[in-house]
């Protein structure tokens, strides 16, 4: 194993949160509160996370730096 693909592993792209998010939400559809889209919990923290990737322009991130919860639904999405 190189150590390039070590390194791949300890990051999540963006598509990959992307991929999660949709797979969060063909799982649990979202639902209007008020005129109001909400998203499932799983969905909303990788969204948060996926609007963090976009605004510093970062097409990775380390899983390092990610939540408990960001892990879990990113493990969960694969499920």
């Amino acid at each position: 194993m190189t150590q390039q693909n070590a390194s791949e592993r300890d990051r999540v792209s963006i598509a990959q949160v992307e991929a999660a998010i949709n797979v969060w939400r063909n799982r649990n559809p979202s639902m209007f509160d008020s005129d109001v889209l909400v998203l499932c919990a799983e969905a909303r923290c990788l969204a948060d996370l996926y609007g963090e990737l976009i605004f510093t322009r970062e097409a990775s991130v380390s899983r390092g730096s990610l939540t408990q919860a960001q892990l879990a639904a990113l493990a969960g999405a694969l499920a």
